[in-house]
This record gives structure tokens, sequence and C-alpha cells, in this order.
């Protein structure tokens, strides 16, 4: 309804300024400050005040003067305030808000657009367990793919594995060379990637602090590792591939603890034994950007401002990752309409390069776009091992939410008022949603470029702005309507005029702009938008529940105000969807 009204009002103003003879380029349209009681205004009075030779006061009035209601579904009334020409909605808007919200579980998923799109996001190195200082990468990565599914888009979400570097060539050599007898340590956790990583560590640690001949032996094995692989040599692969595939298994049981899924795991190999690595070389050195030097094949990337040169092939004719990467993109280009990767801050340069090299190559960059995020960095004495001083890893930090969800549960259930007996199991099945829900919502709530340092105390508050505050709004709405509805409260058909006060109204108004804040968060890739928009609806659903009660009002408006009660649950629900936070129907 809201996307409606604001075409509406955009189509009126036009119109209006049409006929002063006044410029239609820039309307002006936004949301109105707190203290205009509108629901869109337009603040292009101040905008046109050097044009008329007038006070914007005076302009706005003689706009909204001209300015024509008739014909519309949702524009109801037009009237100023100082500089502003202010809009305000219809109660048919209301209705449907209303019809729409509460009858729709699927309610803000917008209109198909056409377009198929690729979301490649965590893509970390399968090396070992997923460390807690990427995981705002796939927490990210999986809200934007959310995001733009809800918007319309055909989404695929993909994980682009490295099982072509070095690293993984010093892995395969460890993990052949070593017994476990060798190994330094026991596996931090009973699951393949943290019993294999301790191959990887002995392996690099070999490589620091053997007698220099035995490193010289180690990298020539490495050495002819790599080789092979460059050459499609299918024993080498297989090699390569028994490790990667192991713990690439590993890393998914952990990732799908979130949860994050992929579609596909797209490996860079296969971009090196169908030829279209060693094709694009080929192209790149034909281009006026092409330099041999340093025993290497560059790209002068000085017309793009960027001063490091990309190398995109070594003296002897092997590629690098950014050259694979190169063809894996123009896989993409050639596959979907718009390719999106979610990357550390650590990666700018190179997507910079990337971008620079795939314009060389003639390719449409416009359906490259990338969502940068920082760092998500743990304070001191969060209880968690940091274990041999590997780092806290993601499960770490997922065990230690779950379990202090679990305490705050626990402690809530002698003050809860709902008559619905839990048991152990839906105890262990809140806790879970709880934590994890803490986790994703405090780390995808903040704009991505921004660095964040975790507080549980923060992140598990349930009266302040997380993700259990929100959640137990959902929780209390499914229980407003269990009660309703064994007290035969009937919201099937209702009279929407009925909700007049305030509370129910900004509830409303609330609910109506859900479409819309998808829009715009997946028009600029923003899902931290949708946690903002999440916490809002709780906040004004909260007034509304203190202020207009179900079960006690009389039949019409009991009706009605469960209506209004099933919208809220259905439209944080999706919100908290987006955002991949689950939405518990008791805590």
């Amino acid at each position: 309804m809201f996307r409606q009204f604001r075409k509406e009002v955009e189509t009126a103003l036009s119109a209006a300024l049409s006929s002063l003879d006044l410029p239609t380029d820039d309307l002006g349209v936004e949301e109105p400050p707190e203290d205009v009681p509108a629901t869109l205004a337009s603040s292009v009075a101040f905008r046109l005040a050097g044009v008329v030779g007038a006070a914007p006061p005076k302009i706005a009035i003689d706009i909204a003067e001209e300015v024509s209601v008739e014909g519309y579904d949702y524009l109801g009334k037009v009237d100023t305030q100082g500089p502003y020409v202010n809009f305000h909605v219809t109660d048919a808007y209301y209705d449907d808000t209303l019809d729409a919200a509460a009858d729709d579980t699927e309610y803000g998923r917008l209109p198909s657009t056409g377009d198929s799109v690729v979301v490649e996001h965590t893509s970390a190195n399968p090396t070992g367990p997923v460390h807690v200082g990427r995981a705002r990468n796939p927490i990210v990565g999986d809200a934007v793919a959310n995001l733009l599914d809800f918007a319309g888009n055909d989404v695929e979400r993909h994980y682009y594995v490295n099982d072509a570097g070095r690293q993984m060539a010093v892995f395969t050599w460890a993990y052949e060379t070593f017994d476990e007898e060798d190994l330094d340590s026991e596996p931090e956790r009973d699951r393949i990637e943290y019993d294999l990583v301790r191959y990887y560590r002995k392996g690099n640690a070999f490589l620091e602090e053997a007698d220099p001949e035995e490193v010289e032996a180690a990298e020539a094995e490495i050495t002819e590792i790599l080789q092979g692989i460059e050459e499609g040599d299918e024993e080498t692969y297989a090699r390569v591939e028994t490790v990667v595939d192991q713990v690439l298994g590993g890393m998914r049981e952990c990732l799908e603890r979130l949860p994050a899924e992929f579609d596909e795991f797209v490996k860079e190999t296969r971009f090196m034994f169908d030829g279209s690595t060693r094709d694009l070389a080929d192209r790149l050195k034909e281009t006026e950007h092409a330099v041999y030097e340093e025993d290497a094949w560059q790209l002068e990337l000085d017309e793009y401002d960027i001063e490091k040169n990309l190398v995109f092939l070594r003296s002897d004719g092997t590629s690098l990752y950014t050259t694979r990467d190169l063809a894996h993109h123009e896989w993409k280009f050639e596959n979907y309409d718009r390719a999106v990767t979610v990357l550390g801050e650590d990666h700018k340069l190179q997507a910079g390069q990337l971008r620079a090299a795939l314009d060389i190559l003639g390719n449409d960059v416009d359906k490259l776009e990338n969502v940068i995020f920082s760092w998500v960095n743990l304070p001191g004495g969060l209880g968690m091992s940091t274990r041999r001083g590997t780092g806290v890893m993601l499960d770490d930090l997922l065990d230690e939410a779950i379990s202090r969800a679990r305490d705050e549960v626990e402690k809530r259930l002698e003050g809860r008022t709902r008559d619905d007996d839990l048991d152990e199991e839906d105890i262990d099945r809140i806790a879970r949603q709880v934590g994890i829900g803490a986790v994703r919502y405090d780390i995808v709530s903040k704009q991505p470029t921004k660095a964040i340092t975790f507080e549980w105390d923060q992140a598990l508050n349930f009266e302040a702005q997380s993700a259990p505050y929100i959640q137990y709004v959902h929780a209390r709405c499914c229980g407003i309507v269990d009660e309703a509805t064994a007290a035969g409260i009937d919201a099937s058909e209702v009279d929407p005029s009925v909700l007049t006060t305030e509370a129910e109204r900004d509830l409303l108004r609330t609910i109506a702009r859900f479409p819309a804040v998808i829009e715009a968060a997946a028009d600029d890739l923003e899902p931290h938008t949708i946690a903002t928009f999440a916490r809002e609806l709780a906040e004004v659903f909260n007034t509304f529940y203190r202020e207009c009660p179900v079960l006690d009002a009389d039949e019409e408006v009991g009706a009605a105000r469960l209506a209004l009660v099933e919208a809220s649950r259905n439209a944080v629900a999706n919100a908290l969807a987006i955002i991949g936070v689950e939405a518990p129907e008791s805590m």
C-alpha cells in the first residue's frame, strides 16, 4: 500500500508542478519529520525558492492548492506545514493494509523482477574451522540473498571454493606426509575439519622451523602438486580434493547452524580444467594494459585510479587466484543478470582490480555489485577459550550464545503468564532460536562497513535493540492469537474503520511501509535496514499491546484488533526471516 501511495503522491505532485510551469525533475518526496503529521511530505518548496523568488512556505501553499486528489485510491488530503507539502492517506489505505498483512503469510514479498541473481558469499579457504572473525560474511551474505529473493529476484547462493592455491597444496602435502602421532594436539571438536586442520598447522610449522634441506624437499613436492593442478592432472586433482571435500563438509555443518546454506559450491579448478582461465589470460595479454614485468604478466590499472598492477600470469605460465576468479566472473555474467559478492574489507583492492580487468575484457561491469564488510571483534571476558592460540571459532560463539540464551530463558520461566507449559525440548528449541538469533541480529543490524565489537549484554537483552526483543513480540502475537481464537473471537471478517486510536493507526502505518522498506533495502543491498524496521515495528507493536487489549474489547473492536495482531505477526516473522532470525511461537 505504501508503495502505491508513494506513486500516487508523485503523480499528483508532478501534475500540480507542471500546471504551475515548475520543474518536476526533483519532487523531494520523503517520509516527513517527526513533527509533521503526514504519511509522506515533499520538500520541493525549498528547491523552488530560488526559481520562484518566494518563501518556501508560500510556495508550498500554492503547490498544495494545485494538487488534485481525485481518482486516487490512497491519496486523501493535501495540506502544508511550514515549507512542507503534506500528503495524507484515505481510510482505504488502512483497510487494504490490514487485509493484505493479516491474510498473507508472505506479506511484504515483491512481484517478480524477472532477474536472476547470483549471490556469492563466505568462500573461506577450506583450510579449517570457520573463525568468528569471518562470521560476518555468511551472516550478511545470507541476509543479502534472502532480501533479494523477497524483493522478487530469482536468487542462487554460491560458495566459491579455492581448491587450487598454495594453501591447498601445502594442506595436501601435509595430510599425506604426517601421521596422527606426528601431530601436536587432539582435535578441538569431533568434526572432520577440526581433525584435519591439525595437519595443516603441522605442515606450516614444519615449513617455518625444519632444516633448510628438508624444507627445500617439501617445497618441491608442494610445487609438484601446484603444477599438477595447473596441468589438469586427474590424479593430483583427486589427492587435493580428498582434503578439500572433507574440510568443506565440516565447514558446511558449521554454517548450517546459522543457518547459511548454498545452492552450489563452485570450485576454481573448474575454470582451469575447462580452458577458460587460459583463454582469459591470452585475451588479457593482447590488451593495451598488459605488460611483462618482474617475470610476470601484469595489467597496468592507472587509468582506473589503481596504483598496484594486477599480476595475472607467472613467468612459468601458471595462473593466479585472481585470474581464475576473472574466468569465474565471466561465467557468472553469462548465466545471471546480476552478480553480487560479499567481501571482507581486506579484499577491497582485489575487488577493484577484478572490476577493472573485467571492464578491460569488455564485460558489462554494471552487473557486478559488491557488499564490503568490516570485522567482528570479541572483547575479553566472554568466557570462551581461544584454544592454543588458534582463535575463537564460530562454533564456540554459537555454543556460548545458546548456553547464555538458555540461562536467560530459564530465568524468565517463573514470570511467564502464557498458559503453555514448556518442557525441556521446548526450552532447548527456544534457547537455540534466541541464542543464534541474537548473534545474527547483532551482526546484520550494523552497517557492514562499521567494525563490530560483539557484546553479550547487548545481543541477549530482551528489553533493548536486540533479536530477543523482536522475537518476543512475535511470540506475544502468537499467544494473543491463540487466546483470542480459544475465546471465540473471529478475525476473518472485520471492519477496519473501528481502529481509530493513534496506537492502532501508527501500527497500521508501520506495517504498510514494510514492502517499501524491502524495495529500498534490496536496491541498496542493505539488509541492516530490515533489522532496523523489525525493531521499530516491535516498538510500535508494544505500544499497541499496552493500550489496546484484544480480549477485553467489545466484539467488533476485538476482532479488528486481532486482525491487526495477525498482521503484525506476519510482518515481524517475514522481517526476521529476511535477516535469517527465527521467529519463535513461544518464549
